[in-house]
């Protein structure tokens, strides 16, 4: 399941492009709506899923805890920052931009929900979102700097947004070191493999 494409069919904007690699940026696009989009969504999805990676944001996702300012939730004290971002980005009013942003955060509630249904664990959420984080910053225009609103300037990072062998390689890096008891085993030791099973099985599960 690619989340981009769902919400975007969901809400009945046209499809997304995928930002040049080289760049980070997508062509300029006249057509505010679609700008909008092309801001929103990528932007709350990598906030919702920077707010499922503790055991406290996940589950707030699977009770369903807020039933609107998903977007307050997921920004924190920078909500005003990013929707000011992204309405500059669109040129549309703030007003306008967080109704979308919201109407984006709730959707994504929903599909996480649907695709893990009966699924009570956090960690099932957890997976879920890291798997879908690569997806997204494909799509995420690093002008808006979301990256370091969140506190996470990787997100930012051009290798996110590449695709390819070497990319795809480095992703599934990020991936092993996007689950907390892995990548805190890996650093055990200061950084050394603890044996030489530890070597193998890390090196397998990078190729």
């Amino acid at each position: 399941m690619n989340l981009v494409e769902t919400i975007q069919q969901n809400l009945g904007f046209e499809p997304l492009q995928k930002i040049d690699p080289n760049t980070q940026e997508i062509p300029v696009n006249t057509n505010s709506e679609m700008a909008l989009a092309q801001a929103a969504i990528p932007s709350v999805l990598i906030a919702l899923y920077k707010y499922t990676l503790s055991d406290e944001g996940a589950e707030d996702v699977i009770r369903e805890k807020f039933s609107t300012e998903w977007v307050n939730a997921f920004f924190g004290k920078n909500m005003g920052m990013a929707t000011t971002k992204i309405a500059d980005y669109a040129s549309v009013s703030t007003q306008h931009a967080y109704e979308i942003m919201e109407a984006v955060a709730v959707e994504a509630v929903k599909q996480v929900q649907r695709n893990e249904a009966g699924d009570q664990e956090a960690a099932i959420v957890k997976k879920f979102m890291n798997d879908q984080r690569n997806y997204i910053l494909h799509y995420l225009p690093a002008s808006l700097q979301i990256g370091k609103l969140l506190n996470d300037t990787t997100l930012d990072d051009r290798t996110n947004k590449m695709e390819g062998p070497v990319s795809g390689f480095m992703h599934r890096i990020e991936k092993l070191f996007g689950q907390p008891q892995e990548h805190d085993r890996y650093k055990k030791d200061q950084g050394r493999y603890i044996n030489k099973k530890d070597h193998d099985r890390y090196t397998n599960a990078a190729e």
